[in-house]
């Protein structure tokens, strides 16, 4: 384990003065790093070796003086010898390693010494400017052998004081994650702790958080530096025999404190430090080993599990118990940034912005320092879907590292304090993360990761004031909490009046893809809530959360499906919520791609909303564009679309809110595919039937309409019988349909097998009439929208309207009421889903423009459809021209963001301007504008 600092101090006085007259190297160079590495209570042969041979450029070999791979690099001279001479051959060792493909091994530092000096380079140095001092350590320095003890911070790494800058995309983590699931695929294979189903159960997933704390702590100063690999190497049998004992031995070693451990016990046993938090108190029954299994737990033992940052265990772990999920670490790593989007506006902001408030008072500035610390130490959260911790780790990680900041500041032109003061220093502690998880895995790990992010912040402070600070054995615990948290009472985990901050992200399920006992859990949990069958899983959490904060001062912040903020769900969740808790929006995320690091992809699109039971002056409204770039506006207050204005709950209408043509949807086939054909089933029902020509008709859905996508039906709602009865390729589909409909379940399906020549749902207009597609491209300025004749059916992925009047098709094609789908409709993954109830039927048209308005309405939108003729194939979108060109345009071609015609462009934006006019005299400068306008309309109307 690290000495304490004054220790090594002594030490690197009495390691002056020994070797203050050597001057030969051949002689005593071994001798020396010996002694050196001594110093910092490690022995050299465990972490390094001496003439390390590498391959250089010029395909001879070299002799390294000293290595430890992957850490240092020392070459040594005699005395008086050019130093800069020693570090160009270091650097030219240290190429070599890269070019010889051993990347890996290549060294952080650099040092060179003739005995008298001594000179250390730091290859990867602290570029940033605002990190505290202890952390911006000059990337070259060189002194005298007796000045040796006043410049011992420059090797704080050796001491196991090194923190490494973490990242989520170091390949160290997907080397990591291959290591942990070899061995638990070994002893798994094994039939060690598996369930009635052969999966990991409860034995071998405490084995496994055991394990990981040891090779943890061993690499980070809990344990002495190797101490769990030398023991299973030195101590247990090739075969692997007796490693399962030997591991029951350590166990409970790791469980007892020193002064109660056995008189004759083994050194190397006894030298484990007691660790408590009740981690190993569990009688567990260990795993018999085989030699393979025991190369899979020593390979684990070799790896440096330094470079792991605590908040990638569960990511890890979730690769580890879910094999058909394995894959690199960062498609299951929260990424940092997502989770500093809650924390941050939540109460870090604040914090933080106190700090340096405090700091520059002339008068009163320590008192004030002292009072923000003791503020930070009182805070408690709850994170009642915590999974492994992510949240709750990056939130404590984050206190202890300002705790700090304001620590060095108090502490600022004082004397190097002692052991004892050091220890008294820090305030924040881990039993103020509480947690609610469903799975007792991750709950656990998330115990494991706080403690030893806990270990880690507690490293920082050690290197801050040169004192060695740990909290080992572990007096206090976080509280996770093994439970359902929508069937479990939150005040039981955390009183409220002791509660200050909730948050974290509660599983992303739609409200389609919801289990039985998903389904369940929402009505325990929602007992009076009504459309149960319409809401996401999320919406439990709001409900129990704002239940929790009622006449409090509680602010929480959840990550949520971006679906409770657009369309219908708006009205069923937050009127239910808002009002009745009395709730206000603090701040809010608008939507944006809840994504892994830089490998992985984004799974789902979430928003994140900060609300408490209070008001609290200016809000927040976070939007993001489509490079990721984030803006953030202060609004007086924020309505649960994420926007800014007063409460205001758009509610699905059967009829439109104005006086204009009703809305039905497309025609419903229920047919098993039967009537509908492709363009290879239409050649080949024509070629064994050629009078089916005279029953075939276009057959236009969303897809279809914007892609140009060619499919057909058979249409025989207004055909004679006679002309199509003996025809067995049509009498065929239509049996087909009969049986598929009374095979169905359904009753009304089966009702419908009485009429098997029609669709189960027939909605087809007499007239031309304007399609909408349901589902289109968020990506696009402008949903495509067409004309289309009354013998194309409209399949019932379209919304229809029975009209021929321009003056609607202009109107809908425009800027204004894209403002409105964006905010009410609902989404399909991140796509608009359109809706005749929740976007047509609750649009507020301007019903107060003067025929001349809407004359000019009708002539820009007369030029949209010109634009789209002469650059594409028109109204139709997809149906071909008499003398069509050799390569005709699609609706998506056309509409493509990046590649959407000039002219068409053009077009839309003189149809939005007159469009604009027939709401407000003044032009609208944002789609924001329009919003606030159409919601203040709609509360009107």
């Amino acid at each position: 384990m690290p000495l304490s600092w004054n220790e090594i101090k002594h030490r690197a006085i009495a390691f002056s003065k020994d070797w203050r007259d050597e001057t030969r190297e051949d002689a005593e160079a071994k001798s020396f790093w010996d002694a050196f590495f001594h110093v910092f209570g490690v022995q050299r042969r465990t972490v390094a070796s001496f003439e390390e041979p590498v391959r250089k450029l010029s395909g001879d070999w070299g002799y390294i003086d000293l290595f430890w791979p992957g850490t240092l690099l020392a070459e040594h001279k005699s005395a008086g010898r050019d130093l800069g001479k020693a570090h160009a051959q270091g650097m030219d060792y240290i190429r070599a390693l890269a070019d010889s493909g051993r990347a890996k091994d290549v060294p952080r530092y650099l040092i060179v010494s003739d005995f008298q000096r001594i000179a250390i380079h730091d290859l990867e140095p602290e570029q940033d400017p605002d990190a505290p001092l202890f952390q911006r350590l000059a990337p070259s320095f060189e002194f005298p052998l007796a000045d040796f003890h006043k410049h011992i911070r420059h090797f704080f790494f050796i001491a196991g004081y090194q923190q490494h800058r973490l990242n989520p995309e170091d390949p160290a983590n997907e080397d990591a994650t291959r290591l942990m699931c070899d061995l638990h695929d070994a002893l798994e294979q094994g039939e060690y702790g598996t369930d009635t189903t052969g999966r990991a159960g409860h034995e071998l997933k405490q084995f496994l958080v055991r394990l990981l704390f040891c090779l943890f702590g061993e690499d980070n100063g809990i344990f002495p530096f190797r101490q769990f690999q030398f023991y299973i190497e030195d101590h247990t049998a090739p075969d692997g025999s007796d490693l399962g004992p030997k591991l029951h031995e350590l166990f409970e070693v790791l469980n007892t404190p020193e002064d109660r451990r056995q008189k004759h016990l083994s050194p190397d046993l006894d030298r484990f430090p007691y660790i408590n938090g009740d981690l190993y108190r569990e009688r567990l029954a260990l795993p018999a080993f085989t030699t393979a299994m025991r190369g899979k737990l020593l390979a684990c033992a070799v790896f440096d599990w330094s470079r792991i940052s605590p908040a990638v265990f569960g990511s890890l772990f979730q690769a580890v118990m879910k094999p058909k999920e394995r894959r690199q670490i960062g498609a299951h790593y929260t990424a940092e940034r997502n989770i500093l989007k809650v924390v941050r506006p939540l109460f870090l902001d604040d914090l933080r912005a106190e700090f340096p408030r405090a700091r520059a008072l002339k008068i009163g500035s320590r008192e004030r320092l002292l009072a923000l610390q003791k503020k930070i130490a009182a805070l408690r959260f709850l994170d009642p879907a915590c999974g492994c911790g992510n949240f709750l780790i990056i939130t404590y990680r984050e206190l202890r590292a300002l705790e700090l900041e304001i620590l060095i500041a108090l502490q600022r032109g004082q004397q190097e304090m002692t052991l004892d003061e050091v220890n008294k220093l820090s305030l924040i502690d881990v039993d103020q993360m509480f947690g609610i998880e469903i799975e007792e895995f991750p709950a656990r790990i998330a115990e494991v990761a706080l403690w030893l992010t806990d270990h880690q912040a507690n490293i920082e402070l050690s290197l801050a004031f040169t004192q060695l600070y740990r909290r080992i054995p572990l007096r206090k615990s976080p509280h996770i909490h093994f439970a359902n948290a929508l069937r479990l009472d939150w005040r039981t985990v955390l009183p409220p009046a002791e509660c200050s901050y909730i948050l974290g992200n509660p599983p992303f399920i739609g409200k389609h893809y919801k289990t039985s006992n998903q389904k369940e859990d929402l009505g325990i949990a929602l007992p009076n809530f009504r459309n149960l069958g319409d809401v996401d899983y999320v919406v439990a959490w709001f409900k129990l959360a704002a239940e929790y904060i009622c006449e409090t001062r509680i602010k929480v912040a959840f990550v949520a499906t971006n679906s409770i903020t657009q369309g219908e769900q708006v009205p069923l969740v937050w009127g239910q919520v808002l009002d009745r808790y009395g709730l206000t929006v603090h701040f809010g995320h608008r939507s944006f791609p809840w994504e892994s690091e830089a490998r992985g992809k984004a799974h789902v699109h979430v928003v994140i909303i900060g609300f408490a039971a209070y008001e609290d002056g200016i809000k927040y409204i976070f939007d993001y564009a489509q490079d990721g770039t984030e803006t953030c506006t202060q609004v007086p207050c924020i309505n649960p679309y994420l926007l800014p204005g007063a409460l205001a709950l758009v509610r699905k209408r059967q009829t439109p809110l104005c006086s204009v043509p009703e809305m039905r949807c497309g025609n419903k086939p229920s047919d098993g595919g039967n009537l509908i054909l492709d363009k290879d089933e239409k050649a080949a029902l024509l070629e064994e039937c050629p009078e089916a020509r005279n029953f075939l008709r276009r057959y236009v859905g969303s897809e279809e309409l914007i892609n140009g996508i060619d499919r057909w039906c058979l249409w025989l709602a207004d055909a004679n019988p006679a002309e199509w009865r003996d025809l067995p390729a049509i009498k065929r589909r239509v049996d087909a349909v009969k049986n598929f409909r009374l095979a169905s379940s359904a009753a009304p399906t089966k009702k419908a097998a009485e009429r098997p020549t029609t669709f189960f749902h027939q909605a087809q207009p007499t007239s031309s009439y304007i399609a909408i597609p349901e589902v289109s491209s968020e990506n696009r300025t402008y949903i495509p929208i067409a004309f289309l004749p009354s013998k194309v059916i409209a399949s019932n992925k379209l919304y229809l309207i029975e009209s021929s009047d321009i003056y609607l098709f202009g109107v809908l094609s425009s800027a204004m009421h894209m403002t409105w789908v964006k905010v009410v409709s609902g989404r399909l993954e991140s796509r608009f889903q359109y809706s005749g109830t929740m976007v047509y039927n609750t649009f507020p048209w301007p019903e107060e423009a003067t025929e001349a308005q809407k004359a000019r309405v009708r002539t820009a939108a007369e030029e949209v459809l010109k634009q789209r003729v002469e650059l594409g194939d028109g109204r139709l979108g997809f149906l071909p021209k008499p003398n069509a060109r050799k390569h005709e345009c699609t609706l998506a071609d056309l509409y493509d963001p990046l590649a959407m015609p000039r002219a068409l462009v053009a077009a839309h934006r003189a149809l939005d301007r007159a469009v604009d006019r027939c709401y407000s005299k003044e032009p609208f400068p944002t789609d924001r504008a329009r919003v606030e306008h159409l919601f203040a309309l709609y509360d009107h109307l």
